[in-house]
């Protein structure tokens, strides 16, 4: 057990110091799309109730408005020519929901929706079946 345990603290001892070494790099764009894809699964999510949801998105939608401001104020995204970056950037009213929204006076569901290309119409007249 003593052996074990001599083996187990120089250890230990390595991860902490490597822990407090390595620096913990916060993507802020990675971030918001992590944030809008939870905001996008509960809208979709047909398990839990109606009030449920609204609670659920008024919440999702504080954190990812200050999300999106973030990402819009990263100065590091600038010089950066990655496809995440170039596909945030060309698509402003996916990337940007919450603000995409509220300058088009519409719920996010429905921004959503109309960037999809799926209407009212279309959602009422598709028919539930196997593909």
């Amino acid at each position: 057990m003593k052996k074990i345990f001599k083996m187990a603290l120089p250890a230990a001892a390595l991860m902490a110091v490597t822990a407090i070494a390595v620096p913990v790099k916060a993507d802020t764009l990675a971030n918001m799309e992590r944030e809008r894809a939870l905001l996008i699964e509960t809208l979709l999510d047909g398990e839990i109730t109606p009030a449920e949801r609204q609670v659920r998105i008024e919440a999702a939608q504080r954190r990812l408005l200050d999300l999106e401001r973030m990402v819009l104020r990263d100065d590091k995204l600038v010089g950066r020519n990655t496809p995440q970056v170039r596909r945030a950037f060309a698509n402003y009213d996916l990337t940007f929901l919450v603000h995409a929204s509220a300058e088009k006076n519409r719920a996010i569901g429905d921004t959503w929706l109309s960037q999809l290309g799926i209407s009212t119409q279309s959602l009422m007249s598709a028919k539930q079946g196997r593909r």
